[in-house]
């Protein structure tokens, strides 16, 4: 079923409303899931753990969707992790020091190459 619905993205929360309402009717946490381009203007959301949970979405136009799906493949935790452990390491490439040391936390496992679900 087709339905109108403003979104809003929030860190890793796609919040939708109603066009005539201000409060969000819910809310997609942006974690395990896929964003696929599927139409010229449509793309979708599905959940690894849930594959019939499905969410599709159309734009005005081709780029307002592209410009979509790339904020939203962004917008996981996962993906800022890797960006963080990547500069991390880039950093320390270029001056020989870890950037996390200064503030206590470069051993903890969430910064490390290996550590998942945490």
């Amino acid at each position: 079923v087709l339905k109108k619905r403003l979104v809003k993205l929030v860190v890793n929360f796609l919040f939708y409303f109603r066009t005539d309402e201000a409060e969000p009717i819910g809310a997609l946490l942006l974690e395990r899931c896929r964003i696929t381009k599927e139409e010229e203007n449509v793309f979708s959301i599905s959940f690894i753990e849930e594959p019939e949970r499905k969410y599709c979405f159309e734009c005005a136009t081709e780029e307002q969707c592209q410009e979509w799906v790339e904020a939203l493949k962004r917008a996981s935790y996962e993906f800022l992790r890797r960006s963080l452990i990547f500069y991390r390491n880039e950093i320390q490439k270029m001056t020989g020091k870890d950037p996390l040391e200064q503030y206590g936390i470069s051993e903890e496992a969430r910064f490390q190459l290996g550590a998942h679900g945490q």
